[in-house]
């Protein structure tokens, strides 16, 4: 299936940006958070601009994902991001994950395959119809208000939460624009003409450039382990709302909620372990030889 092939790739693109981000924003002074000096002091750093580089990449991809699948299919496949990039920073550096990495990764594996079973997502429609965006575009502005306002007033792990939250929900509206813009492309047999000429795709980029604001002040109040699990999930539930409300997709619910909400509960203990590994909080491991 190629909207999960994709999504695999933008969830392994993702998770690299995120950790070299990381490394990047936690050397920013606490006088710049939440100023637009913030961006400035990044982009003169190699590893933030790697970092953005690989961001692009996992748009790309993302695109192709969400035009040819459900965004409830789509997004919860991310939460793989974190285990995924681990691993492969792992195998490149000669690391050996501890054994409780291992477990995490297990976690969110297990979590995810019984969530998406559980769930069974799907169906739907391409595009949001009628004015069905407004009211969703309100309750979005409310919740991210208040979101924001409760993170500035704290301080630390805290803040890095809350603004790890507020990002996950920029970046799933983000997804859910980007998956009605790109739709354009079939809709009336404008091709890219109509996809130009859609506000959807400005919102897209005015939606992820502000994600991405977020997601670095969340990076630079505290560790990993507080903004990354609250991005992860945030990100899939809050997209498969909008997937559920906009796009008519359809999600198994009655007993079918246990073993959903379990899952959950898995995917959260595994990410809180993965972020706490050194590999993902930026530190330097003592390397051991793999064979």
């Amino acid at each position: 299936m190629i909207s999960v092939l994709f999504a695999v790739l933008t969830a392994i693109s993702n998770g690299s940006a995120s950790v070299l981000q990381r490394r990047a924003a936690s050397t920013v002074p606490d006088t710049q958070a939440m100023h637009l000096s913030l961006i400035g002091h990044l982009l003169r750093q190699k590893v933030w601009l790697a970092g953005i580089g690989l961001v692009i990449v996992a748009a790309v991809c993302q695109a192709v994902a969400l035009a040819t699948g459900p965004i409830a299919v789509v997004q919860p496949i991310f939460v793989i991001e974190l285990p995924a990039t681990l691993l492969i920073a792992g195998y490149a550096f000669h690391t050996r994950l501890p054994a409780t990495a291992w477990y995490g990764v297990a976690a969110v594996t297990i979590g995810l395959a019984i969530g998406m079973a559980s769930a069974a997502p799907g169906g739907g429609t391409e595009t949001v119809h009628g004015l069905s965006w407004i009211p969703a575009l309100i309750l979005t502005g409310i919740f991210e208000a208040v979101v924001i306002t409760w993170a500035v007033r704290l301080r630390g792990n805290l803040r890095a939460a809350l603004l790890g939250l507020a990002a996950a929900c920029g970046y799933a509206l983000t997804a859910a624009l980007m998956k009605d813009a790109v739709a354009h492309l079939d809709k009336g047999g404008g091709g890219f003409v109509a996809l130009v000429a859609s506000w959807q795709l400005y919102g897209t980029a005015v939606a992820g450039l502000g994600a991405l604001f977020l997601l670095q002040n969340a990076l630079q109040a505290g560790a990993l382990v507080a903004s990354q699990p609250m991005l992860t999930l945030g990100d899939a539930l809050i997209s498969i709302a909008y997937g559920v409300t906009l796009f008519g997709e359809s999600l198994r619910t009655g007993w079918w909620l246990l073993p959903e909400f379990g899952a959950i509960a898995l995917i959260t203990v595994g990410c809180v372990e993965l972020a706490r590994s050194p590999l993902a909080s930026g530190g330097s491991p003592a390397p051991s030889r793999v064979r």
